[in-house]
């Protein structure tokens, strides 16, 4: 486990923000579906992402990799034969997961998704599309998160679906077929965004109704990914309805990943706290991007920063800061970012939603607060709400707790710091962001 120092220091001059790691799944997601050859150009393609990758290679795209660039040419396991149906194992695929075991069906095909729990609940309604058992595991910090969920939501909907007690592994046992249903979204967006994907390619409509829906914006954004891909999801005025057309094709495209504004805010956030006159340009976070962590543009304009576009970049300068309350159960990836911001502030803010924190890479609610509180920070959690009162943050020496957005947050924290932040297991930033340390000191000046 490596120790990362983060020092004080100024921001300025500009920055490339990463490609969105929820933009780039969902659509190698929809690669795979499709018929034919997709380029989709994203940069860097974290560890996430790779975890996808890797599905799609299981089973049965063929991906390459260059420059930049993926290309993936559709699984033949999601194309429809002469008769409109889905491959199944009673026309003996050889699925690309067995390796040199040939048709077995008896056997599961293993798909790993590493840490990413997005992979694990976009995926699961996704390979119930197949007549054949699907097992699908996660490792580290993925392997205690709970997928109660997936399991809940595919009995429902007439799947065979077996866990470990509410953790991975799952194991699924298709095929889908149209439904007419409604489902509880149980706290998750991502099963909801599988099944969104899964639907059109059935051989009749589904009409579906979402409760207890939350971190809507990643629905809009799935359902823009998958228009890119000629597929049709219309959903209803007030948000909880979705009708898909079924009889649908994924249609191979070529798709340049926009800008991940989870990322872009820790970078907006150490301009608003540590940044130069001229400011920050961050490129590639779009203005009207349906990401729900844009919301961080909203935050950082009641708090007082100065926040402007230009084409697809996005510059933030920094002035006399505001404590701020600010509601993020919508966009729980913006609490790390949020408490640094919070941090450096005189004054106490309030960041709500914590109950969508228990479950991340880490009990992120209690991962901040440790932090911080190392940091000489006033953190206290209260019923569904974190304070934090900021104006001072010293140098120590903190624990990432395996989590990408806690180590990111205590490296802008250190910007206006006393003295420097050791982050131990800082290597964990490679799940949403390779090189994120380089790419922070390259616009740092001390």
């Amino acid at each position: 486990m490596g120790t990362t120092v983060a020092k004080p220091g100024k921001v300025c001059g500009s920055i490339q923000a990463p490609a969105s790691k929820s933009a780039l799944q969902r659509a190698i997601a929809c690669a795979i579906l499709a018929r034919g050859i997709s380029h989709i150009e994203a940069s860097p393609v974290c560890s996430d992402a790779r975890a996808a990758i890797i599905i799609a290679k299981e089973l049965g795209a063929k991906v390459k990799e260059e420059k930049g660039i993926l290309e993936i040419k559709g699984s033949p396991l999601f194309h429809k034969d002469a008769k409109g149906k889905l491959a199944t194992t009673s026309q003996k695929v050889c699925y690309p997961g067995l390796k040199n075991n040939g048709f077995q069906p008896c056997l599961p095909l293993v798909l790993p998704c590493g840490e990413s729990g997005l992979c694990m609940r976009m995926f699961s309604p996704i390979v119930a599309l197949l007549d054949r058992e699907v097992e699908l595991r996660g490792e580290a910090s993925l392997s205690s998160r709970p997928m109660n969920m997936v399991e809940d939501s595919l009995k429902s909907l007439g799947i065979s679906c077996i866990s470990r007690g509410g953790v991975q592994p799952i194991r699924i046992q298709g095929p889908l077929h149209p439904l007419k249903s409604r489902i509880d979204a149980l706290g998750s967006s991502q099963f909801i965004t599988g099944l969104l994907m899964a639907l059109p390619l059935l051989d009749g409509d589904s009409e579906l109704i979402v409760d207890n829906l939350v971190s809507s914006g990643y629905l809009d954004l799935t359902i823009e990914i998958c228009a890119e891909f000629g597929v049709e999801i219309k959903r209803n005025a007030n948000g909880a309805g979705f009708w898909i057309p079924g009889n649908q094709v994924y249609k191979a495209t070529d798709l340049i990943i926009e800008g991940d504004w989870s990322a872009g805010a820790f970078l907006a956030v150490g301009a608003a706290i540590a940044g130069s006159e001229e400011g920050l340009e961050i490129h590639g976070l779009h203005q009207d991007s349906t990401q729900p962590d844009r919301a961080i543009v909203d935050v950082l304009t009641e708090a007082g920063a100065q926040v402007q576009f230009k084409g697809s970049d996005c510059i933030v300068r920094a002035s006399a800061l505001a404590p701020f309350d600010f509601d993020a159960t919508n966009c729980p990836d913006l609490f790390p970012p949020l408490v640094a911001m919070a941090a450096a502030i005189q004054g106490r803010s309030c960041i709500r939603g914590t109950k969508r924190l228990l479950s991340k890479e880490s009990n992120r609610s209690v991962a901040l607060c440790k932090t911080f509180r190392k940091l000489g920070v006033d953190v206290t959690l209260q019923n569904d709400a974190m304070y934090i009162v900021g104006g001072s943050i010293h140098g120590a020496t903190v624990e990432s707790y395996g989590d990408h957005r806690i180590a990111m947050a205590a490296s802008i924290a250190a910007l206006v710091a006393s003295g420097e932040v050791s982050i131990e297991g800082a290597e964990c930033v490679s799940k949403s962001w390779p090189g994120f340390f380089d790419d922070l000191s390259s616009i740092v000046v001390s």
